[in-house]
């Protein structure tokens, strides 16, 4: 696979940690994400949304401007998938108006995340303000199964 980024990216299918180009010769890797941003051109959704992990807490924030509350859905999918959905809808047209441009977007939107193992889901807490999303769950001490450890036995 060439490493040369294309200039001109069209997005044609989204799929967790690859992303392929519908002239693109195939997926691009995570760590071209970046130089791919840089060009502007580049874009998952309609609705992005920032997600950063503090030493207690995981946290989503999405913006989404003009969006009742009661048309977002948030939920937790397989124990383990934050699924955050929900639709702006287009507003009616009178037939008697000139409209000169339209460029807000509508429409539903669908975005999907596999949580860490560190993440609490029994404490998931969601809230809007000012056009903003905000989704937090607190972290918790994660122990790999997979991990092989002594055990001392006593006499």
């Amino acid at each position: 696979m060439s490493s040369a980024v294309p200039t001109t990216p069209t997005i044609s299918v989204c799929v967790p940690g690859k992303i392929t180009f519908g002239s693109s010769t195939g997926p691009v890797p995570p760590e071209a994400l970046s130089a791919l941003s840089a060009v502007g051109t580049l874009s998952f959704s309609r609705f992005g949304i920032d997600w950063k992990e503090t030493s207690l807490e995981h946290v989503f924030k999405m913006d989404v401007p003009g969006i009742k509350k009661d048309a977002v859905s948030v939920a937790l999918e397989d124990g383990r998938v934050l699924h955050i959905s929900g639709e702006r809808k287009r507003e009616l047209h009178e037939k008697i108006d000139k409209w000169h441009r339209e460029e807000r977007s509508n429409g539903q939107f669908d975005r999907k995340f596999t949580l860490p193992n560190n993440a609490n889901v029994d404490e998931i807490k969601a809230a809007m303000e000012d056009g903003v999303l905000t989704v937090t769950m607190p972290k918790v001490e994660f122990h790999d199964k997979n991990v092989i450890r002594t055990i001392d036995i006593s006499s």
